[in-house]
């Protein structure tokens, strides 16, 4: 080899791609196998910035524009669009073969970063179109019927109960069923509208659009299918019906109450979800600890929740969490040495150790009934799911004042609109006041993600508009809600409760018999440190777990 003369340097033209960056000695990383490794030598660059999914806010919009088996195929999600490009990570970012095809495909400027394959999966696993291939892609969606009667768990396979034909409105509610299970969500709503057929699911108590609209001629066959799977009647288009399925799904059975209601533009269903084998294994460590009480209010609960007898007495609309409170508690007292009985309707959360029974008001068995019988059985702590008439309010209360604890529940909206619901069901006022022990107002609100909510610092305005002096944020960290992965965009994950606790002494029982007015009774229950709704409510905006509009939406502003 001639050393002296070598030969010139070939000319090439740089790729297109490298043109136009700077490329630094950190870009180029070497990597030496190790003893007993692979001899080969992996090249890795880091020419495309990396990105973090788990921190981003993902735009599950951008995935109705993209093919979906494309992004399984090559291992790549959208992620948002900023000042007119589209953000595209990969788990490749070298591959410019899709990057090409991208282009091509979506017409359109693309940026592209790396990022983690299991980020990836993860966010296409949270995806609707995701879900919607992912028995496609090899994840088994296959659910099974189950019906009541069944002794043997014999199974009915979704396919046999409907024609050929109609097979893609099978997969379609098999399908959002899956996903439901897979979001997190409480309930499906299907509501039938004069332009199409809306899907939505109900996660921490907020409604949320599964997918997009469906031509309404679907709409018919869809809620059928509903109904065949309820067993109700599918000529029946007039007059609401209600009814029930249990659903076996990757082995787990999931109970579902389904209410059919005839509107102006045809049928709309809601599907309620009790998943309580899942729900079973939360509940083994369910105590108040977790359901987000401050360290005064857990301190009231558990001593109320240990008096020997009375009644203990928890109040909220439909929905505001009233019956895990007061599982969370019987799973905190609890023990070998009482007898703990439940009547409700139904038996939503099954618990070791306790004796539950199930409300059959078509077999006669009613809450009333069903409490007398409870008393013949020698019980210790008694659970009354709720009081909706005179004669179990009568029992209840007799119950609390002949020796026995009863943990109860009734629709008021606070603590002191419970007195007026007694009396209104005809209950003589003495005996109801010196049965209680305690009123338990609740609410739910939605509690920001933790993973993606930002620092905020809200204007003197705002505190005015909401009711407190702009000196009581100087104590205060806010955040506001931003939308990642882990919340399905949505800025929250998971709900608190919020509490208004009275607990009752002498001054409050004489005042209560002797029917003073309201506001004096408000005031004395403030004096003995009961605190209102808002105010628990405000506590948490100023901890930085909630918003203003959350908690606006379970409260009214003092003083407005």
């Amino acid at each position: 080899m001639d050393t002296q003369n070598p030969a010139p340097p070939t000319s090439e033209p740089p790729l297109p791609e490298l043109m136009e960056r700077t490329v630094t000695p950190g870009d180029l990383t070497l990597v030496i196998p190790g003893p007993g490794e692979s001899t080969k030598t992996e090249l890795r660059t880091s020419l495309y910035p990396s990105m973090d999914l788990t921190k981003e806010a993902v735009d599950f919009g951008l995935f109705q524009a993209i093919n979906i088996d494309l992004m399984l195929k090559h291992h790549f999600v959208p992620v948002q669009e900023k000042d007119g490009d589209l953000l595209i990570a990969m788990a490749d970012p070298l591959d410019v073969v899709t990057q090409d095809l991208l282009r091509v495909q979506l017409k359109r400027r693309l940026k592209f970063h790396g990022a983690p394959a299991n980020q990836i999966a993860e966010v296409l696993k949270k995806s609707e179109s995701g879900q919607k291939v992912l028995d496609e892609a090899g994840e088994a969606l296959k659910v099974q019927v189950l019906r009541e009667e069944d002794v043997d768990d014999e199974v009915l396979d979704l396919e046999r109960l409907t024609d050929k034909d109609e097979a893609p409105i099978v997969r379609l509610v098999d399908t959002t069923i899956f996903n439901a299970l897979q979001r997190r969500t409480s309930d499906i709503h299907m509501e039938t509208t004069a332009t199409g057929f809306l899907i939505k699911y109900r996660i921490d108590g907020s409604l949320y659009p599964a997918a997009e609209p469906i031509d309404k001629r679907f709409a018919s066959p869809i809620i059928s299918r509903i109904k065949v799977m309820s067993e109700l009647d599918i000529a029946e288009k007039r007059k609401p019906q209600d009814g029930r399925f249990k659903l076996k799904v990757r082995g787990r059975a999931i109970d579902f109450r389904v209410s059919i209601m005839p509107t102006i533009h045809g049928e709309d269903a809601v599907i309620r979800i009790l998943d309580k084998e899942n729900l079973s294994e939360e509940f083994k460590s369910l105590n108040l600890d977790i359901l987000g009480f401050s360290q005064k209010e857990l301190k009231q609960l558990r001593r109320f929740s240990k008096e020997p007898y009375g009644m203990f007495l928890v109040t909220g609309p439909t929905g505001s969490g009233k019956t895990t409170t007061l599982y969370a508690i019987l799973s905190e007292i609890r023990n070998p040495e009482d007898k703990l009985i439940t009547i409700e309707d139904p038996v939503e959360y099954q618990l070791d150790g306790i004796c539950q029974i199930p409300v059959n008001e078509k077999k006669g068995l009613t809450f009333a009934v069903g409490l007398r019988s409870i008393l013949r059985h020698d019980p210790d702590k008694i659970l009354v799911g709720e009081i909706r008439d005179s004669e179990t309010a009568q029992i209840a209360i007799q119950s609390a004042l002949t020796g026995h604890l009863v943990f109860t529940t009734v629709h008021a909206n606070n603590t002191l609109d419970v007195i007026g619901r007694f009396q209104y069901m005809g209950v003589e006022i003495y005996n109801f006041v010196s049965a209680l022990n305690c009123i338990l107002a609740q609410r739910l609100v939605k509690t920001l993600c933790p993973k993606c909510k930002r620092p905020t610092e809200p204007t003197p305005q705002n505190l005015i508009d909401n009711g407190v002096d702009p000196a009581w944020a100087t104590a205060g960290t806010f955040f506001d809600k931003a939308g990642c992965v882990d919340c399905h965009g949505t800025g929250f994950r998971g709900r608190q409760a919020i509490i208004e606790f009275m607990g009752m002494s002498d001054e409050l029982r004489e005042m209560l018999t002797n029917r003073a007015p309201i506001r004096d009774v408000k005031a004395a229950a403030r004096r003995n440190g009961m605190q209102s709704l808002r105010e628990s409510a405000l506590e948490k905006v100023r901890m930085g777990l909630t918003t203003f509009n959350e908690i606006n939406k379970v409260t009214f502003i003092e003083g407005a």
